[in-house]
């Protein structure tokens, strides 16, 4: 007799009603976000809120994002297996493992050290011992790996950091929220014989993205 998943009915209606209902159709993305264990990644006081539609606070002024805009994410970077990936902004490590179920080599950044070693661990735990986490500004890239096949960023910039389109490999593709401490809009950039195509997605919310090339402590609080 096969054991059901952890909370597999709530991970069924959270990928059928809020993914694919909602115009995610990559089935490789609907299938991550279904096996991804996101009551993992979220505080135990939320688990039961884990496939909740809504993102969920981590603690330090993080979040780990609604489904919904991590399979948008995810899917608008068209991740294949075997690219390399950086993603910017770690918090539980939640994207990096949909990134690695995917069959991405991922490279993760988060500014706040203790965010960074717990999602190390949790990571590690859970199996995605293959993920990278560093601990630094994101906002930066991590040229040591560079260059990158996708790139997401997970909080929100004044503008798409120059690091960060250097770093992008050719034929490369960065998702990011761009625009100002209380809306957004989610942008595709993609690289192509050395130039930059950006396309809006969606209207979003994301907490700040903090950093050289984001906002600085003192913004990041004006939140």
């Amino acid at each position: 007799m096969i054991r059901p998943l952890p909370y597999e009915e709530e991970r069924r209606l959270m990928v059928e009603i809020q993914l694919r209902h909602r115009g995610i159709r990559n089935e490789k993305v609907l299938d991550a976000m279904f096996v991804v264990p996101r009551h993992e990644f979220v505080p135990p006081a939320l688990v039961k809120a884990a496939y909740d539609d809504r993102p969920l606070p981590l603690g330090e002024a993080e979040t780990i994002s609604q489904p919904y805009i991590v399979a948008a994410m995810t899917e608008a970077a068209d991740v294949q297996a075997g690219d390399k990936a950086l993603e910017v902004g770690t918090g539980s490590g939640y994207q990096a493992a949909i990134l690695a179920y995917l069959g991405a080599r991922v490279y993760t950044i988060e500014r706040n050290e203790a965010l960074a070693n717990s999602a190390r661990g949790r990571l590690a735990r859970l199996g995605y011992d293959g993920v990278v986490v560093i601990a630094g500004d994101g906002s930066e890239g991590y040229p040591p790996a560079a260059p990158y096949a996708v790139i997401l960023v997970t909080a929100a910039a004044p503008l798409v950091p120059p690091a960060l389109l250097e770093q992008l490999a050719e034929e490369g593709r960065l998702v990011i929220p761009v625009g100002d401490l209380r809306h957004q809009d989610l942008l595709l950039n993609f690289k192509h014989s050395g130039h930059v195509k950006t396309r809006m997605l969606d209207p979003c919310q994301f907490v700040p993205l903090i950093g050289k090339a984001g906002w600085s402590e003192k913004e990041g609080r004006m939140m």
